[in-house]
């Protein structure tokens, strides 16, 4: 897996870390209402009213959860971003599936989940984590390459964590339930598939440019900002709320 390499002795790597850290501030002192990843009101008024088997629709809400839940997107663009085999595509994202499937049904099935807020600003932490990695920050920093199978695996745990502590706060009928968490998880991962088509389709065009490697570099700090702005946002709703 390729990297951009900096460290924390590069000027603009000073600056970005430290403007990260100041919008991360701001956004504590925010008096604004920040709302965790949530179910759709439409969708929970949906799932709250059906009874049985519902195979179709939960699949259908499922791959609407994917397409649209730009925490999972921005994660897996970058898991992927440096890779170039489909052989390796498959397997990260094989690995997040895996993660993120267990602790959704799980999840669900037993009555585990914590609060919303936590578990969607360890979210957002994981694309400033992803970002980082991307940019070779902690080869130059700590002088070790974390395991990039496991953190994935792990991250996945988390993003599937998120959607199951979600799903808990809707009564969902126990009738047809285990048929229903199946068809919504194979709804996941087909919009996961829909959603990784584009990006790699978008990445394949991109890479062909002679200026991929300088752009990468921005795209990555853009998105561990968008990560940082996440977590921001999660940190502030749980104090608001509590």
């Amino acid at each position: 897996m390729k990297t951009v390499h900096l460290g924390w002795t590069d000027p603009g790597m000073r600056r970005i870390v430290v403007l990260s850290a100041i919008t991360l501030s701001l956004l504590f002192l925010s008096t604004g209402h920040a709302l965790a990843h949530n179910v759709t009101p439409g969708d929970a008024g949906y799932i709250q009213e059906i009874w049985g088997v519902n195979i179709i629709p939960f699949m259908y809400l499922g791959a609407k959860h994917m397409v649209t839940g730009y925490d999972h997107i921005l994660f897996l663009l970058g898991v992927v971003f440096f890779l170039y085999k489909m052989k390796d595509v498959g397997i990260y994202v094989s690995i997040f599936a895996v993660g993120h499937s267990t602790t959704m049904l799980a999840g669900v099935w037993f009555g585990w989940g914590i609060n919303a807020y936590i578990v969607d600003a360890i979210i957002g932490l994981s694309v400033v984590y992803k970002a980082l990695d991307n940019l070779g920050a902690y080869q130059r920093w700590f002088g070790v390459q974390p395991n990039t199978k496991a953190a994935t695996l792990i991250f996945g745990f988390f993003h599937g964590t998120g959607l199951a502590t979600k799903i808990l706060d809707y009564d969902i009928a126990s009738e047809g339930l285990l048929a229903n968490l199946l068809a919504f998880n194979v709804g996941v991962e087909l919009g996961q598939l829909m959603a990784l088509g584009v990006i790699l389709i978008v990445m394949g065009y991109w890479r062909k440019s002679p200026n991929f490697f300088r752009q990468a570099y921005t795209a990555n700090v853009v998105m561990m900002s968008m990560g940082f702005i996440l977590m921001g946002l999660q940190i502030t709703g749980y104090f608001v709320a509590t």
